[in-house]
């Protein structure tokens, strides 16, 4: 047999305590809570089969001056978006530009950062990637710090 428990704040009460007419009631209480506010029912599968209380969920409160992580995402996809842009120059090899493409550029391919090298070398200019400011400016910190020549600007307008 199957036992249905309902939870009263975090006390368990069995069903017979619930669903049991007092004496002298006039309506019966089959299926029907006594207080719709103050219980709330939880069926359990059975005896060691799971069950029981969920807890209530952590609210993320930060404090004044900082946002939180939702709210960085957010106004990153909604910002607009700059183009990170390779230049080429006479200093470093070739193969050193596709490794430090793939290092700096999270998902960047072999393949995808040999075309970009290869474009900035025969047209003096490539587009690296299109992001948010905020990660367009870390891109282009970064690739500078390797030694590269690169600016950043905003995507909307040309091509």
């Amino acid at each position: 047999m199957v036992m249905e428990t309902a939870i009263c704040g975090r006390v368990a009460l069995s069903p017979h305590q619930i669903f049991q007419p007092k004496p002298g009631d006039k309506k019966p209480r089959q299926k029907q809570w006594i207080n719709r506010n103050a219980l709330m029912a939880m069926p359990i599968a059975g005896v060691g089969k799971g069950g029981g209380l969920l807890e209530k969920p952590v609210i993320e409160k930060t404090t004044p001056g900082r946002e939180s992580e939702f709210d960085l995402r957010k106004s990153r996809k909604m910002s607009p978006p700059y183009r990170v842009m390779l230049h080429n120059d006479n200093y470093n090899k070739r193969e050193y530009v596709v490794q430090v493409l793939m290092k700096v550029i999270p998902g960047m391919t072999v393949d995808n950062a040999v075309n970009i090298m290869q474009e900035a070398h025969y047209n003096g200019l490539s587009v690296v990637i299109i992001c948010a400011q905020a990660d367009a400016e870390e891109h282009c910190t970064q690739l500078r710090g390797n030694g590269l020549l690169s600016s950043i600007e905003p995507a909307s307008g040309g091509c």
